[in-house]
């Protein structure tokens, strides 16, 4: 029977195909696939450590994504087989002006990792967009990222259309080069994520309240 903790391995080092190859293993096994997805998720949480602590870097941190991705399309139909589906859902996505999107991947990557669904807005995204897909979607969470000082001013105008269209208890996180956790408060936002190891964190607690 497949080892789940050389599955663990496999997505922390990044080895795509062996991530998936020891995925399909599992599944040939019997093994329930929340316990697969559970050796997974441990990787990603593993990954985020090391890379707040400098262990790893942004390239490290992609490729272990990308393996996790892969698996995850191996598995999906085995959870939605037995009526397993994320917990939560986020809204993400660059604001208005701005097309920087490198982080803002990375956080949804990392973010799907933690079997939270993604709705990836994309760049240039204006504030009704948002809006529309906290909507849609029934989501709770919402990452907001910008990377320039002249589109961080964007994000105010965000927080104040989810927190006037009357969502619920949306939580709002902001991310990017120059955003702080200061900023946030300042502009109604629930916290600040200073790397996509910490948005993870960050999320959980979020939606655990």
């Amino acid at each position: 029977m497949v080892d789940l903790g050389d599955l663990t391995k496999a997505v922390e080092g990044g080895d795509r195909s062996l991530a998936v190859e020891l995925t399909r293993e599992a599944i040939a096994d019997g093994i329930d696939p929340r316990t697969t997805l559970a050796a997974m998720t441990s990787a990603m949480d593993i990954v985020g450590g090391q890379f707040q602590r400098s262990e790893i870097f942004v390239p490290e941190m992609l490729i272990a994504a990308r393996a996790m991705k892969e698996a995850m399309a191996v598995l999906e139909p085995e959870l939605a087989g037995i009526g397993v589906k994320p917990e939560h859902t986020a809204i993400l996505g660059t604001v208005s002006g701005d097309l920087h999107d490198i982080g803002k991947n990375l956080v949804g990557m990392m973010w799907k990792g933690a079997n939270i669904e993604v709705i990836d807005l994309g760049t240039n995204v204006p504030a009704a967009r948002f809006v529309d897909a906290v909507r849609d979607h029934g989501a709770r969470l919402v990452g907001i990222s910008a990377l320039l000082t002249t589109t961080m001013v964007n994000m105010k105008g965000v927080v104040d259309a989810i927190r006037q269209a009357d969502l619920g208890d949306v939580k709002i996180m902001i991310g990017g080069a120059p955003v702080s956790s200061e900023y946030a408060a300042e502009i109604g936002a629930d916290g600040y994520a200073a790397d996509a190891g910490a948005a993870v964190e960050i999320a959980k607690q979020m939606l655990a309240q």
